[in-house]
């Protein structure tokens, strides 16, 4: 399964914000992912609808939104129309996980649910035919820069397994401290798609560090 790069939008430079997206799109990375971020389900406030929509005028990649709210049922619509290309959610927010799902995919964009390093794989099992992506959380979500927990990859195994006891070909994302010693764990695990943030920013080639990410194949 090929591997994709989404770039944490978090650790940009949010004051030159366009030419950090012009940096991301000359180094091939697939998507911008956009942790979303209310003050109440995490503690932290981050950017919102104003930015996306900033964003999704300036360039044709992938928008990944992450929403880190207690109701994103309530604001679906408003994500999708301000240029989200796939909404992701966790099943630990507030909002019925179905309704959400449906309300996502009515509004023609991939669904994708979430979940926390303390909650167990079983949690998304029962809505994996309806989902395009899980999103596995390999540090407690809320911040920027934190270690990556090594303990979340067996949780990814897990979900891998069930995805190909189902015959599905759903995506596995892994996103907190990932680089390019970990991004090996997590692919050896079954994730494909790799949120990094301050390893890529930080990185003196920022083509080089996502070209080595999607490069990362199984070794086990």
């Amino acid at each position: 399964m090929k591997n994709l790069v989404s770039a944490s939008v978090l650790s940009a430079d949010m004051l030159n914000l366009e030419s950090e997206v012009r940096k991301l799109e000359n180094s091939g990375i697939d998507m911008l992912h956009f942790d979303v971020m209310d003050g109440v389900f995490v503690n932290n406030i981050s950017y919102g609808l104003p930015v996306l929509e900033a964003v999704n005028r300036a360039t044709d990649m992938t928008l990944d939104v992450h929403l880190m709210i207690t109701d994103p049922l309530k604001y679906i619509k408003r994500f999708a129309d301000f240029g989200a290309d796939i909404i992701t959610f966790h099943v630990e927010s507030e909002s019925d996980v179905m309704e959400t799902i449906n309300a996502i995919k009515e509004c023609g964009v991939k669904a994708s649910l979430s979940i926390k390093p303390n909650t167990p794989a079983e949690a998304v099992y029962e809505y994996l035919p309806y989902l395009d992506m899980v999103l596995v959380m390999t540090v407690e979500p809320g911040f920027g820069g934190q270690s990556f927990i090594p303990e979340t990859t067996e949780k990814v195994r897990l979900i891998r397994e069930k995805i190909n006891e189902l015959g599905l070909d759903t995506d596995i994302q892994v996103d907190g401290g990932i680089n390019a010693e970990t991004a090996q764990y997590a692919v050896n695990s079954g994730a494909n798609v790799l949120v990094s943030g301050s390893y890529l920013f930080k990185a003196e080639d920022m083509k080089k560090a996502s070209d080595g990410l999607k490069e990362v194949t199984p070794s086990v």
